[in-house]
């Protein structure tokens, strides 16, 4: 990417789409066309056709997506899997009419079997049954990898696709209902803090273990694989580290400053046992991660506490 090629985030004011802006800008990068769900409805294909009609974008990071946790996939799996395949399919089918230089499509680690061989290297895609839990989530961006695996097979197009690991950081969604574990987390010891209750409780038994990744690192991982990266094959993002949740709780405990009880509720479902990206395909080509998960956890504490009002009440 030249410093002045036009380039098109969707989903630019979600959690990494925000995270590769920033990185984006920070490297100098000026020519944006950028627009919000209510300016541009990505499950509307028109309206996405007019849109690439109207900035011609030459790079295209496909960020935008229905997102959540447990409660949201279990709850809503229609939405999660039409919403997700209606965005996509749009912002792939449109990029490759208008001739984009090259698309990046975000996936999520949740696309590998539930009993993957640990750590979960690329090859283990399709290798078995899916976490039921977010089941839907997952199908939908399975489908995704494989239309720009298609794409580059039968037109040549430069689409690729890469496999974060679980994410937090600046302008994560806290809402109690849609929000992953460590945001729902984060909010739950804050406001326990805040009401000065006894304990906090948790999902689960507290032993499954979860990779976590600072989501500006996975921006600077984007734009790394943007400008290096030109395989179909599809690429982890990772620390290669793990935690326990009930590990997890006592960092963020730590960091927001909660002195009470963690109580664990085992009667919930704890989902996969244990999820661990390998990642060696991306350090082979020279991208480590930056920040640990401690120092990351301050960095999105400061931010939640500073939007409050917004974080708590927003919807993903």
């Amino acid at each position: 990417m030249k410093k002045n090629s036009k380039i098109y985030i969707a989903g630019h004011r979600g959690l990494v789409g925000s995270a590769i802006y920033r990185t984006l800008v920070k490297a100098g990068h000026t020519n944006f066309c950028l627009a919000n769900s209510t300016e541009l409805d990505l499950r509307d294909a028109n309206a996405v056709d007019n849109f690439f009609t109207e900035h011609q974008p030459e790079y295209v990071f496909l960020a935008a997506a229905k997102v959540g946790g447990i409660l949201a996939n279990n709850n809503y799996p229609v939405e999660f899997l039409l919403e997700n395949m209606k965005i996509q399919n749009n912002v792939i089918e449109t990029a490759f009419r208008h001739k984009v230089e090259k698309l990046l499509f975000l996936g999520s680690s949740c696309i590998y079997p539930k009993l993957a061989p640990q750590p979960i290297q690329e090859e283990s895609l399709l290798a078995g049954y899916l976490e039921p839990t977010n089941e839907a989530y997952a199908i939908a961006k399975i489908a995704g990898i494989k239309l720009c695996q298609a794409h580059h097979a039968q037109h040549g197009c430069r689409f690729i696709s890469v496999m974060p690991t679980n994410l937090y950081g600046i302008g994560d969604n806290y809402h109690p209902e849609n929000s992953h574990v460590l945001p729902a987390l984060l909010r739950r010891f804050h406001e326990a803090k805040e009401s000065n209750a006894d304990e906090v409780v948790i999902w689960g038994t507290g032993r499954p273990l979860r990779e976590f990744m600072f989501a500006d690192d996975l921006g600077a991982a984007c734009v790394f694989l943007m400008e290096h990266y030109d395989e179909p094959d599809i690429i982890n993002v990772g620390t290669g580290e793990e935690i326990t949740i009930l590990e997890l709780a006592k960092l963020i405990a730590d960091v927001v400053k909660f002195n009470g009880k963690i109580a664990l509720d085992s009667s919930k479902p704890d989902g996969t046992p244990r999820k661990l990206m390998d990642s060696s395909r991306l350090h082979s080509l020279g991208f480590y991660h930056q920040t640990d998960l401690k120092e990351g956890l301050r960095v999105t504490y400061r931010d939640f506490l500073k939007n409050e009002s917004v974080h708590a009440t927003r919807v993903a």
